[in-house]
């Protein structure tokens, strides 16, 4: 939101300094995002008088000028072929930057004749596109004067940004109405008294049935026999400031009542509509010229103003170009109207039109501006294009926008730490346009019609503390003893920190990605129901929370392998989302890897990625975190996301901590990753807590001193036979005596059949005294006995 410090104090009577109202301006809660000062690029520049001039001896097109620029008279060889003795013009001195030539100047000498400065064009001042002559000043021109300050040129443009749900501060009477409330100033109530209508309106408002909220309200008046023709100048400089360009009286009008009271207008050329206007819905298919020169084709359902000739306007976006205004307009007809928030939305992402007045209906106009926007709109145009008005037509019925609320005045000390009185809140929120009464500690108020954004006691809260000043806020120290333990953090917390720690560790990078995505690619993670779906998205491919955070790893994985990265792993640890309840939430910890498993190395190979090493991170994580690993069961029924045989879940009885494996190629294919792709989730919440105080406790380690033994063995068994089965076969043989099973060899030949040989190693460590040999065998035939029996195998011979 851009506005001129001389636009603001039309509304704002202050004698603040333009330091103190950017510093307010943040303090209130309307970040500043700068200010431009013109005069700054300006400074140099001077009004000067040319004393005498004389064509330059060696060129025919340049003259000889002597210049008094206030304080000394110095000589400029100038081409300019309105540069004569007796002039008024700008001068610029050596060292000055031009900003229209972008070059500093520097004296010189020109076909032999010395020259000390420069006379200056519009355009060398980037004032215009002007360039055939230098600037001509009337005679009464001050001589020596800064030229900014006689031009108006002097006049500070401030930027602010505005969060979506300060939409009464996208004009500039709403910014001052917020300074006002802040003590900087005095606010002047703008004119928005009805004007006297001279007959009835030819053309009128029609609504279709159903549109209800969508359109609530259109209000219009026609000017007739209007003079057409460019806006004043102090409407034009304003407009330009804020990086409009100017068009006609009738349009710039228009715009500038949107910047100046947060209002679009739209004007129609009254000859050019046939019949009255109507707003409906869109059948779909038609099309309309716009303002913008570009043809767009509605859809189904979208809001249209049209006439008997059809469409003439995307309402509330953009008018068309059949009916729009032009230097010929005689008649006019003035349009102030009411649209849906959600509706303009949807309507302007599906068209990719994005307009001024779009960005303010997005965010909730002050209902009751429908009928005074067009009192201020026709009361501009009769004094600017002169002309006769009709009476307002109008349709519909303005929406009920009457609400009141309660604040505890408490809360302002509960809440947000600063002690201020009822009568002192109660004076903020009239400054703000808030109607109230008090009854004790509670303060009711009425809300005025341009603050939608005001739901309840938390939101007066707020508008309380920003304008008493947040900066007022004493600072507490904390207190250890009883502030601190409310504020530890918890085993939940820790886990989070403790797996980002260990992935980060095993070589991953972490994102963080929306907790949004496209319904589309949601259905790939089993879908959202509907109260899962975002009423207002920030855009049409994040129009749904994300089921799994998988989806938006996997395509941030295919940015990266499109930018050449061969060997992409990726975590993020956030929520996921299943119902819109705190229990239905997810907090999930989740990888991506894809390509290879590292860059090439002259040592080593990199191989392509697979399951056993997004496991291999899931456990890391979970062992990490306190996870149970060695009680961890593996089953292969990952979710339909995976794909089937290559995947897995990492449960404890029936709850899944994990999942891990490669993801279905139809999958990582429509998310735009070509290639192997594995992953894993783990569900932080399921991680069991650890036991109480005052349970078992786990005992000391003791290391033995006995020697440890290694015994090597291997099974022929089923294809389908699990390796967990085995190993924990071969671990339950003996838990005292055995203290690790690993698999290194898996063989599966044409000779094998329907049967596959799998060798594991088994590391015996005695505590209390030398295994003998005897006591090696008995172990080893527990183990063969063991995994016999629970995979129905046989040692291999």
């Amino acid at each position: 939101m851009k506005f001129t410090l001389s636009w603001l104090k039309d509304h704002l009577e202050t004698d603040a300094s333009l330091e103190e109202i950017t510093n307010k301006l943040t303090a209130i809660g309307l970040e500043l995002e700068g200010v431009e000062d013109p005069k700054e690029a300006l400074k140099p520049f001077t009004i000067c008088y040319v004393e005498d001039a004389w064509k330059h001896p060696n060129a025919d097109k340049l003259n000889i000028c002597m210049v008094n620029n206030g304080t000394e008279t110095v000589q400029v060889v100038c081409g300019a072929p309105n540069a004569r003795k007796g002039m008024k013009g700008v001068f610029a001195p050596s060292g000055s930057f031009i900003p229209g030539s972008d070059m500093t100047l520097k004296p010189g000498v020109i076909r032999g004749e010395e020259s000390n400065g420069m006379l200056c064009s519009e355009r060398e001042l980037m004032i215009s596109d002007e360039h055939d002559g230098i600037i001509d000043l009337p005679e009464d021109a001050p001589l020596g004067m800064s030229f900014a300050e006689y031009a108006g040129k002097d006049d500070p443009i401030i930027e602010i940004a505005i969060t979506p749900n300060r939409g009464d501060c996208l004009g500039v009477y709403g910014v001052a109405r917020d300074l006002a409330a802040a003590g900087l100033g005095t606010l002047k109530a703008p004119n928005l008294d009805p004007v006297e209508g001279k007959f009835d309106s030819p053309i009128n408002w029609n609504r279709v049935d159903g549109l209800g909220d969508d359109a609530p309200r259109a209000v219009g008046c026609l000017i007739k026999n209007v003079k057409n023709g460019p806006s004043p100048k102090w409407m034009q400089d304003r407009l330009k400031a804020i990086g409009l360009r100017p068009i006609s009286a009738l349009v710039d009008i228009t715009n500038y009542v949107t910047f100046d009271l947060g209002r679009p207008l739209h004007v129609f050329d009254a000859d050019k509509v046939k019949g009255d206007l109507t707003i409906g819905y869109a059948k779909g298919g038609e099309t309309l010229l716009g303002l913008d020169g570009n043809e767009h084709t509605f859809e189904e359902g979208m809001i249209v103003i049209s006439d008997e000739n059809g469409p003439e306007s995307i309402g509330g976006i953009m008018g068309g170009e059949v009916s729009g205004c032009t230097e010929e307009t005689v008649n006019v007809f003035l349009e102030s109207a009411l649209w849906h928030p959600i509706r303009i939305a949807e309507t302007g992402r599906k068209l990719g039109v994005d307009t001024d007045a779009r960005y303010r209906f997005e965010r909730g106009v002050d209902p009751l501006s429908s009928d005074w926007g067009v009192n201020v709109g026709t009361r501009l145009i009769l004094d600017l294009c002169g002309g006769e008005p009709s009476n307002v037509t109008a349709a519909g019925d303005m929406p009920a926008w009457e609400r009141q609320t309660s604040l505890r005045v408490s809360r302002l000390k509960t809440h947000g730490g600063a002690d201020v009185s009822v009568a002192e809140a109660e004076e903020i929120l009239k400054r703000l346009g808030f109607g109230s009464s008090v009854d004790g500690d509670v303060i009711t108020v009425d809300i005025p019609s341009w603050r939608p954004d005001i739901e309840g006691e938390h939101c007066l809260v707020e508008e309380v503390l920003r304008i008493y000043g947040f900066d007022k806020i004493p600072a507490v120290a904390l207190d250890r003893e009883t502030v601190l333990p409310e504020l530890a953090i918890s085993l939940k917390q820790r886990r989070v920190a403790f797996a980002k720690k260990i992935l980060a560790g095993r070589g991953m990078m972490e994102a963080i990605t929306w907790s949004f995505m496209s319904d589309k690619d949601a259905e790939l993670f089993g879908g959202v129901p509907q109260n899962l779906m975002v009423a207002n998205p920030i855009s049409s491919d994040l129009n749904a929370m994300r089921p799994s955070i998988l989806g938006n790893l996997i395509s941030a994985a295919a940015r990266n392998t499109d930018r050449g990265f061969s060997d992409v792993a990726l975590f993020e640890v956030g929520p996921a989302f299943r119902d819109p309840t705190p229990k239905g939430q997810d907090m999930v910890a989740a990888g991506v890897r894809a390509g290879k498993t590292g860059p090439r190395h002259w040592e080593t190979s990199p191989r392509a990625v697979d399951l056993f090493d997004v496991k291999a991170d899931a456990l890391a994580a979970l062992e990490h975190c306190g996870a149970p690993v060695k009680s961890l069961q593996v089953t292969t029924d990952a979710p339909a996301w995976y794909h089937p045989g290559r995947s897995g879940a990492l449960r404890m009885g029936k709850q899944a901590l994990a999942y891990f494996g490669e993801i279905h190629p139809t999958v990582s294919r429509k998310l735009g990753l070509k290639g192997r792709v594995v992953a894993f989730e783990i569900f932080m919440d399921n991680i069991p807590e650890p036991k109480k105080k005052g349970g078992k406790t786990r005992s000391l380690l003791n290391a033995s001193s006995f020697q440890s033994v290694n015994r090597d063995f291997a099974f022929t068994v089923k294809d389908d036979v699990t390796a967990e089965k085995i190993l924990r076969a071969a671990q339950g043989a003996d838990k005292k005596l055995i203290s690790a099973v690993n698999i290194f060899d898996v063989y599966k030949g044409e000779d094998m059949g329907d049967e596959k040989s799998v060798a594991i190693s088994v590391t015996l460590q005695p505590t209390d005294k030398t295994l003998t040999d005897d006591d090696i065998e008995a172990v080893s035939q527990k183990v063969i006995a063991m995994v016999a029996k629970a995979t129905g195998g046989s040692l291999r011979g």
